[in-house]
């Protein structure tokens, strides 16, 4: 008989729990006169086919700031997403790159030493 792990019912616990996402999507140009860029289009497209794959999440929340630079925080859905994390409605924030909130390119992270 095989020996039973003392971590075997913490990990069924841990599988169980259920993850409320939070979709960011930020684009600081606009495309156009088009009521909204095809960048956007795609990053929701992107987000919402990882999310339909996961099986410990519940259908998301979407947060979607077209237009607004990533410079500062000043963004009306990056409040309102700020608000649903404090709230406990979000506990997750899923983003095509992190970019999307500091709002820092490649060249920013280069000349900051992070990339090479």
């Amino acid at each position: 008989m095989a020996r039973k792990s003392k971590y075997e019912k913490q990990s069924n616990k841990l599988s169980t729990a259920l993850w409320k996402p939070a979709l960011y999507i930020r684009l600081s140009r606009e495309d156009g006169d088009r009521e909204e860029s095809n960048s956007i289009a795609s990053q929701r497209e992107l987000l919402t086919e990882f999310v339909d794959t996961q099986t410990d999440m519940t259908a998301p929340r979407l947060y979607t700031d077209d237009g607004c630079t990533g410079t500062d925080f000043d963004r009306p859905d990056f409040r309102r997403m700020m608000h649903d994390l404090r709230a406990g409605i979000v506990n997750c924030v899923i983003v095509k790159d992190y970019c999307a909130i500091i709002g820092l390119n490649q060249k920013d992270l280069e000349n900051q030493g992070i990339l090479a």
